[in-house]
């Protein structure tokens, strides 16, 4: 099928082209810049130039596609602290997709995170809804288009997909503010879990999602289910030739930054019935043989 990719020349969409070329699938790539248009071509792609600020300078290429894969999200006003701006822009792209989508049973897969089931206490499944109040919550408009003749699904991410391709997640964030502290740190006790993500184990899970998942399906791109933070902190720290040090609660927004609020969230999950529908098994290393291969920590 032809596929159109939102986010093609990033982390995720750099790994997801070439699986989807792989599956005899045509692709096109959204792109921004001349950088981004030399990325998707050079996978062997075709390139879309617009962005999603401007949502109708995509719709005609939307429409001629068999399906959508949306990774694009505005991730610099995220930093900036603007997530309802964030959100705001992907609901307009949700509104163009409903209206060129709707009632065309073509598939729609959007990137969601795992960190909205966050605070629940337990184990979060993918039958659990959005928890966390107050978290940025773009999996709700695009999970309403199932109702709209879409075949819809949400891949919801971890908190870090891992990998050399990973070049601005929140591991690099974290060796960085490790480097320059000069310690790996983790909050209270760093027994809140994070679960993680191969790149790559992440790029098939997005095409076999496109390929064959039930409207309405909510999917965990997890191979690790929960790791504890104290042990990616000294992980970190181990590859850096730093200590891995606790962190008062209350100091861990000075600490960490806009990561403050992040490291110190509990969330498991369970991956039993995303691999139950679309048969899909992790094979790639675990975040911490990522991180102890190095590549991270290169000059």
């Amino acid at each position: 099928m032809r596929v159109f990719v939102t986010g093609a020349s990033g982390h995720i969409g750099s790994a997801l082209l070439p699986e989807l070329l792989e599956a005899g699938h045509e692709a096109v790539g959204l792109v921004r810049s001349d950088a981004s248009e030399a990325v998707v071509v050079g996978a062997g792609a075709r390139a879309h130039r617009g962005t999603i600020a401007d949502p109708e300078g995509f719709a005609g290429a939307v429409a001629a596609a068999d399906g959508v894969i949306h990774l694009a999200f505005d991730h610099e006003a995220m930093r900036a602290g603007d997530a309802a701006g964030a959100i705001a822009t992907d609901a307009r792209v949700m509104e163009m997709y409903a209206r060129v989508l709707a009632g065309t049973g073509k598939p729609l897969v959007a990137a969601s995170g795992t960190l909205i089931l966050a605070g629940l206490g337990r184990t979060g499944t993918e039958d659990d809804a959005p928890a966390l109040e107050g978290m940025p919550d773009r999996e709700s408009p695009v999970m309403a288009l199932a109702d709209r003749g879409v075949r819809v699904s949400a891949v919801r991410l971890p908190p870090t997909v891992h990998s050399s391709l990973d070049r601005h997640g929140f591991i690099p964030a974290l060796i960085g503010i490790a480097r320059e502290a000069g310690a790996s740190g983790y909050v209270g006790d760093g027994a809140n879990r994070w679960p993680a993500g191969h790149t790559r184990d992440v790029a098939r899970l997005f095409r076999l999602a496109l390929e064959k998942a039930p409207a309405g399906a909510r999917l965990h791109a997890a191979g690790d289910l929960g790791i504890p933070f104290r042990e990616i902190a000294e992980a970190i720290g181990k590859n850096l030739g730093v200590p891995a040090v606790s962190v008062a609660p209350e100091e861990a927004d000075a600490r960490f930054g806009f990561l403050g609020p992040i490291v110190r969230m509990d969330n498991p999950v369970s991956t039993a019935r995303t691999r139950e529908l679309l048969g899909w098994e992790p094979s790639r290393p675990g975040l911490i043989d990522d991180l102890n291969q190095g590549h991270y920590f290169a000059a």
